[in-house]
């Protein structure tokens, strides 16, 4: 194992590596006076809190032999029936799964098609993504990923008061001769 080591590395070389490789596809990173392949990954990174300029980067150097456990980014694509047509919104429980394999063979991101999501009743697990032979999935595979969620419909609840209301609006727009009788009057025949 070797130690840490600290490197200068210019801000916008490191904002345009982080923008197109993300932090689970392997850099080969050359440093000075260091003639060692050097197989890293983006581990974490430093944002100034204003203007989000790159601060400091994190690279894991790993060797190519040994296996490693990454967060792979889940990606959606298509379009969910349920969400369009039905007026759903799509939720998304986990926005990675946790794989295991070569540095080599951790994918990037994996994609999952949501179209077929068109009725309330589905939802698409982390058993259904498909990962590469050479890769385990760490992630429990019962997880929820997505589903559509029913839209919100408010229900007006009407009182009592409400409806007596209407009922006397209504015998009042009759023909004039029916007046709206008191509830002892009509308990007083029966």
């Amino acid at each position: 194992r070797r130690p840490p080591r600290s490197t200068p590395l210019y801000s916008s070389a490191a904002s345009d590596v982080y923008k197109r490789q993300g932090t689970n596809i392997p850099l080969s990173v050359s440093i000075e006076n260091n003639d060692d392949e050097n197989i890293c990954f983006v581990r974490e990174v430093q944002r100034h809190p204003v203007t989000e300029e790159i601060m400091h980067v994190d690279f894991l150097r790993v060797d190519v032999t040994n296996t490693i456990q990454a967060e792979v980014p889940v990606i959606f694509t298509g379009e969910a029936p349920a969400a369009r047509q039905l007026g759903g919104t799509l939720l998304q429980s986990l926005q990675s799964v946790l794989i295991e394999g070569l540095p080599m063979d951790i994918p990037p991101s994996i994609s999952i098609d949501v179209s077929e999501l068109d009725d309330f009743e589905k939802s698409i697990y982390v058993r259904d993504l498909e990962i590469g032979a050479n890769v385990e999935l760490i992630t429990n595979p019962e997880g929820l990923l997505a589903r559509v969620s029913p839209p919100r419909v408010e229900v007006e609840e009407v009182t009592e008061d409400e409806d007596l209301e209407e009922l006397d609006e209504t015998e009042d727009e009759g023909d004039g001769e029916s007046q709206p009788r008191s509830t002892e009057e009509s308990t007083e025949g029966n």
